[in-house]
């Protein structure tokens, strides 16, 4: 009975977020509406070569910006994500970009975007600078275990640099088709 009582307490304080199978403490990350927090990370373009990436540069020419938080290259789940993207990618592209943000080394993308012909950016944050301002790294419980690791979730960002639909905690299947279904709408 107390620890059901500490839980609800908790919960309503908005520490916790609940989902099916994780628990997750996330750091407080953006809002919508609000604007993006910048950033200058390096990555790999659609046609593999390393080079640094900003906010500003990637909303250049586009309507929307798609920025998906991954927690490792080449993992079952993450895999299905990328493909997904990559399978939709030029339904996506008539209104948005899509850019791949996860912890691993740019070798580790490298290898991943020709393992799976992945034809989207891939961007390394091995210090979690822009997953923490993006909100996209917390606690996390899973089987009893607490970590703290990678969020998976998505954002999407307006050409005007601002926050208009933040999705917290996603499973990566069917993921892409609800990114679909809002971007129409838009």
């Amino acid at each position: 009975m107390l620890w059901h009582k500490w839980a609800i307490d908790r919960y309503n304080r908005n520490e916790i977020r609940h989902t099916r199978a994780t628990v997750i403490k996330q750091t407080p990350g953006i809002m919508e509406g609000k604007d993006a927090p910048e950033f200058t990370l390096t990555g790999i373009d659609e046609n593999g070569v390393e080079r640094a990436f900003t906010l500003k540069e990637l909303l250049t020419g586009t309507n929307y910006l798609v920025v998906y938080f991954y927690p490792r290259d080449n993992t079952p789940g993450c895999t299905l994500e990328a493909c997904d993207f990559r399978d939709n990618y030029n339904r996506i592209l008539a209104r948005a970009k899509v850019v791949g943000v996860s912890p691993d080394s740019i070798e580790s993308h490298r290898r991943f975007k020709e393992k799976y012909a992945l034809n989207f950016p891939l961007i390394s944050d091995p210090q979690h600078t822009m997953m923490e301002a993006y909100g996209a790294w917390g606690q996390k419980t899973s089987y009893g275990k607490t970590t703290t690791g990678v969020i998976r979730s998505t954002v999407i960002i307006a050409g005007n640099g601002t926050v208009v639909k933040h999705y917290k905690a996603v499973k990566a299947k069917g993921h892409v088709e609800k990114l679909m279904e809002y971007l129409s709408h838009e």
